[in-house]
């Protein structure tokens, strides 16, 4: 019997702020050079919760029409305080608990100690298909056409004197 491979994606999160001074504070504490003034700062840094969700639900809303038309599956594996996060802040009040047909899938984590040790524990899983992820977003327009506002939006910010001018 034939299996069709996975594919896995593992992205990063947004933070606010600044982790140069914990870095630097950290490197003097292993006894390796850093800059004693970036060590000294008050800086802090963060969690980006709104950017993270909504970087992660565009993505989504790019790639579900796809993967629903392949009759395959899409799952977003996160823990429980960004997906809270996400059902706080966005239009998800229509996903319901998992359902085999749809396209996209919520497997909410949380974490856990035990004793000497973290665990994770699955806590939560519902799901959606691609106008499900678009009504999340609150978006009533295809990918692509928001693809182009969002391009505009970018080149309408870029400075004059930081663009390319050809010689």
């Amino acid at each position: 019997m034939s299996r069709t491979p996975h594919k896995d994606e593992l992205q990063t999160l947004d933070t606010t702020g600044t982790v140069w001074p914990a870095r630097e504070r950290f490197l003097m504490d292993a006894g390796l050079k850093a800059d004693e003034n970036a060590a000294q700062s008050t800086k802090s840094y963060g969690m980006n919760w709104k950017m993270t969700a909504k970087t992660i639900l565009v993505q989504l809303h790019h790639k579900v029409e796809t993967v629903e038309h392949l009759s395959k599956h899409l799952v977003l594996v996160a823990q429980d305080c960004l997906l809270n996060y996400m059902r706080r802040e966005f239009s998800f009040d229509h996903l319901e608990s998992a359902r085999s047909g749809d396209a996209m899938h919520f497997h909410s984590y949380s974490l856990e100690r035990t004793k000497d040790a973290y665990s994770i524990i699955l806590n939560e899983r519902y799901s959606t298909d691609a106008l499900g992820v678009s009504k999340a977003l609150g978006l009533q327009a295809k990918a692509r056409v928001e693809l182009d506002v969002i391009l505009s939006e970018l080149e309408n910010k870029i400075p004059a004197e930081t663009v390319f001018q050809p010689v």
